[in-house]
């Protein structure tokens, strides 16, 4: 695939048609450590969990001519009723289609969605070490609000997880 401007992605809300390639992405970014995750997915498993998923909690697909490139989903925060109004995010891009414009475009559609269905809040943990996604995670209004050191154990190593949120 050739480099893509954001303009050149559609992003659309996630069909049951597209956990192929979602879990092909996903799996992708359990492979390169992108994730405490360290099972794989399978097609089944994310029809499943796409189905399972309310209207507060969408999930979205990212396409470049036709093919999907990234999916991102708001997520319970927290099942406490007073954490209602916060949502936990997650963005994943193949690897072909990082550093292309693909994760900026599924961020904006999730604060927009965000938004949309009343949450105050978007949360994320990440790695402090993926540079990439901490530089677009700020460049789209997130700060940082922490850092828990050696939060998981990954490869035989304690990992330490970066706070991020964003005020809708």
């Amino acid at each position: 695939m050739s480099a893509a401007s954001p303009r050149e992605y559609s992003v659309r809300p996630a069909r049951s048609q597209d956990a192929d390639a979602i879990s092909v992405i996903y799996n992708e970014g359990i492979a390169d450590r992108a994730t405490l995750e360290t099972e794989s997915r399978t097609p089944d498993e994310r029809r499943s969990w796409l189905a399972a998923r309310d209207a507060r909690h969408p999930v979205v697909v990212v396409e470049a001519d036709g093919v999907v490139v990234g999916w991102a989903s708001l997520n319970v925060f927290n099942a406490r009723d007073a954490y209602r109004h916060v949502a936990d995010i997650s963005v994943y891009v193949a690897r072909a289609a990082r550093a292309k414009g693909a994760g900026s475009a599924l961020l904006h559609r999730l604060v927009e969605l965000g938004r949309e269905v009343g949450f105050h809040k978007l949360v994320l943990a990440g790695f402090p070490t993926n540079a990439a996604s901490v530089a677009l995670y700020r460049h789209l209004g997130f700060r940082e609000v922490g850092v828990y050191r050696e939060q998981g154990l990954l490869d035989g190593r304690w990992v330490d997880v970066l706070l991020m949120e964003r005020l809708l």
